[in-house]
């Protein structure tokens, strides 16, 4: 392991983390908020680290995958830390185990809060706690990969640690480039999306922090309620972008540059929609035939609580809890799912449940030509028999440690259903769950020990499992990578 070149990249990380947090440093200096000090504390602790660290000295620049993964583990875990003060210090929250919790749900845009009241808080936390989910959607990392090579270091295995999805997929030929052409389309979104809010009768300040959490996929809103008082058409708008926030950046970027048939032949994309569909027809049915009058209502609110629950973004209009086992048994589907690879939303990502479907076809087909050659294909390509060997160990790797996670959180002595949601909800990074972590609730009557087990889910959900499983063991840091 190159010690210094990890700690040279992860001191680059925390520079750019503490410029980050000054919009939020500004605005509690403009409006006299007493969380001024906190975020200048955090904003000169973060910088000072960063500077230290990105003064060490390396004979080797080079990034080789042992030290990708580090970097990208100790990075998520340090500006997570680090971006807890301004929670902690201002009082926001009880424990420092709660506002790391906090800081690590919207860094990793899951959207799980321990704060039982937000419209007590300052204007400055509110929207640092949303802009976290802004950050880490797209990912810190994949925007310091963007810089890297100004400094002379290498880049693709950082990419490809960060990058959500069983294949890291380039949209130009420099990752460099890759990574500035996703965020061009991932600030264009952002943008759309706050005019379009605006047109809907939000302040500039709700219509940013909630495009925010929509963008990224996060779900963190500055009211109570969610974005329940909010009217049917800033929902239709919500649910539109959360939908295409779920999309693959890369097919954003292909659409930026008329590259048509690179999105019209994409087969996760298609599975995407239908699945989308599918489950609001189910639950608009569903809903009509049991608690609403109105076919249009119930089709509003199962548009809404689908788009929200498979792009795991985690906002609510209604009380999802209160409805039908059916239709919540449709949305708990959801959560393992999830969204398109390379996009900001969590889950299992349709792309490997695609594949899934694919290698069950190809065994059944097995039974009758057991002898016949059948490789799996995506498209008019062929998938490689190391990309389903790491599809078939991440699935079960996934199942694992949902089962180990449900099993730890059930010694709270909470009901089955809680115990399962809530680690579906963490792991999946989607946030609300059912029963005592159901949209009208939160994490707040965990045991610290239980918030800790949380934020160790999240983290593992948002680096997709094998980047920090990768790093506990310790023998694989001296070999060559």
């Amino acid at each position: 392991m190159n010690y210094g070149i990890v700690a040279k990249v992860l001191g680059s990380i925390l520079i750019i983390d503490s410029v980050l947090m000054l919009p939020p440093l500004i605005m509690a200096y403009v409006l006299k908020e007493d969380s001024f000090f906190p975020f200048l504390t955090a904003v000169i602790a973060t910088l000072l680290l960063g500077f230290v660290l990105s003064r060490i000295k390396t004979t080797r620049k080079e990034i080789k995958a042992k030290e990708g993964l580090a970097i990208v583990t100790y990075g998520w875990i340090l500006v997570s830390l680090l971006g807890a003060l301004p929670f902690y210090l201002s009082g926001s929250v009880p424990s420092f185990i709660d506002a790391v919790f906090e800081t690590i749900s919207g860094f990793t845009t899951t959207g799980a809060s321990i704060i039982n009241n937000v419209e007590i808080l300052p204007r400055s936390i509110l929207f640092w706690r949303s802009f976290t989910h802004w950050i880490g959607g797209m990912g810190i990392l994949v925007f310091s990969v963007a810089l890297l090579p100004a400094l002379g270091m290498g880049s693709f295995h950082i990419f490809k640690a960060e990058s959500p999805g069983p294949v890291t997929g380039k949209v130009a030929p420099r990752i460099k480039d890759t990574a500035r052409a996703l965020y061009i389309s991932y600030i264009s979104l952002t943008l759309l999306q706050i005019i379009f809010l605006l047109f809907g009768g939000l302040s500039l300040f709700d219509a940013s922090v909630y495009t925010f959490g929509t963008v990224g996929t996060g779900g963190f809103g500055v009211y109570n309620d969610s974005v329940g008082g909010f009217s049917t058409y800033v929902h239709i708008v919500i649910s539109i972008f959360m939908i295409l926030a779920g999309v693959s950046f890369s097919l954003h970027f292909f659409l930026y540059t008329k590259r048509f048939r690179e999105i019209v032949t994409d087969n996760e994309l298609k599975m995407y929609l239908r699945f989308i569909v599918a489950s609001i027809i189910l639950i608009t049915v569903n809903l009509t035939m049991t608690q609403y009058n109105s076919l249009f209502y119930a089709a509003r609110d199962a548009l809404f609580q689908v788009s929200t629950i498979i792009t795991t973004t985690g906002y609510s209009t209604v009380d999802f809890d209160l409805w039908p086992t059916f239709s919540k048994t449709i949305l708990l589907v959801l959560m393992f799912i999830g969204g398109c690879a390379g996009s900001t939303a969590g889950g299992m990502k349709v792309i490997r449940v695609l594949m899934l479907f694919k290698l069950i076809k190809r065994e059944i087909s097995k039974i009758f030509h057991p002898r016949a050659f059948a490789p799996v294909k995506l498209g008019k390509k062929t998938v490689s028999n190391e990309v389903v060997a790491r599809i078939n160990s991440f699935m079960a790797l996934h199942v694992i440690i949902f089962i180990i996670g449900s099993l730890l959180i059930s010694l709270e002595g909470i009901d089955m259903l809680s115990a399962v949601s809530s680690v579906a909800a963490t792991l999946n990074n989607i946030g609300p769950g059912f029963e005592l972590v159901g949209p009208t609730k939160n994490y707040s009557e965990f045991s610290q020990a239980s918030k800790l087990l949380f934020s160790f889910l999240m983290l593992l959900g948002r680096l997709e499992l094998f980047t920090i499983i990768a790093l506990l063991v310790p023998h694989r840091w001296t070999k060559e990578s």
